[in-house]
């Protein structure tokens, strides 16, 4: 499957401006072959809210104007879609990710780990596990941005059989690490595609750092953005590829597989909870 990663800037509360840059966007992509296409986290919204109150007028309901906007360019061109965007949680709004077509929302994602930085900082707590969705001939797992630092995140999702991980992200300065080791490291440890899809220029003070990142199951760099130009990167999944886990070396002599080899009995301390301050939360 031929997919695109969409590294875009994004205007901080000027959902139409933006919804109009990636319905755009998309076009393009769609005219290039791609199947699914990956925007950055918030893209939607912009990120850098400074209270729940301020991003609150921005939050919309998956069956609200932008989603069903989004779903009649779906209609007219076909393809899927991932973007960012806020929507109403009970107590302010969730850090969301959809994934839909033509035929309406296939699944969407609640940031679970909420960094102290911009609206993650108000943002409640994704309250849904991580899960895998079909997409035409592949399964996609969905996270967004600082998912990507927990290996747990990744694996839970590799088990489910994802193919493929689409991760909108925000990745400010001081991230560059995340684009340059992590990304590869979760493609590689899992055997799976790994798209890692940020955004470009400022907001508020902070620089987002582009950089997009798409690795393929042995870890190998498939395409990597700038660091601040808007464009769009392409790359094809092949799931023959992210499901084969077995790596043979040498016959008979050195064959791994990051999933069979695993030994979960010994890993009982990952799960016990904690209360460790949160930055941010505190």
């Amino acid at each position: 499957m031929r997919v695109a990663a969409v590294q875009m800037d994004v205007k901080i509360g000027a959902p139409e401006q933006n919804l109009a840059s990636m319905l755009d966007a998309f076009g393009t992509a769609r005219q290039n072959g791609a199947e699914l296409v990956i925007f950055p986290e918030c893209a939607l919204t912009g990120y850098c809210f400074e209270s729940a109150e301020e991003s609150l007028p921005f939050a919309e309901e998956l069956s609200g104007p932008a989603v069903s906007t989004f779903q009649k360019k779906l209609q007219e061109l076909g393809g899927a879609a991932v973007f960012g965007m806020l929507t109403p949680s009970p107590d302010g709004v969730f850090n969301t990710a959809v994934l839909l077509n033509g035929d309406g929302v296939i699944g969407a994602y609640r940031k679970i780990h909420l960094p102290g930085l911009g609206i993650d900082q108000y943002a409640t707590y994704g309250d849904e596990p991580f899960r895998v969705y079909e997409v035409g001939e592949i399964r996609v797992g969905l996270a967004i941005c600082y998912d990507s630092a927990f290996p747990e995140s990744s694996r839970v999702m590799a088990l489910q059989g994802a193919d493929l991980i689409a991760l909108p992200t925000n990745f400010p300065t001081g991230a560059e690490n995340m684009t340059r080791y992590t990304i590869n490291t979760r493609a590689m440890e899992n055997k799976v595609y790994f798209a890692a899809v940020n955004r470009v220029g400022k907001e508020r003070g902070f620089r987002f750092i582009g950089e997009t990142t798409v690795a393929d199951p042995n870890g190998n760099t498939l395409c990597k953005g700038s660091e601040t130009a808007e464009e769009i990167l392409y790359f094809d999944v092949d799931p023959a590829e992210s499901r084969e886990k077995r790596i043979v070396r040498v016959p008979g002599k050195h064959a791994i597989d990051r999933v069979a080899d695993r030994r979960p009995e010994m890993y009982g301390s990952l799960v016990e909870p904690h209360n460790l301050p949160r930055p941010g939360r505190e």
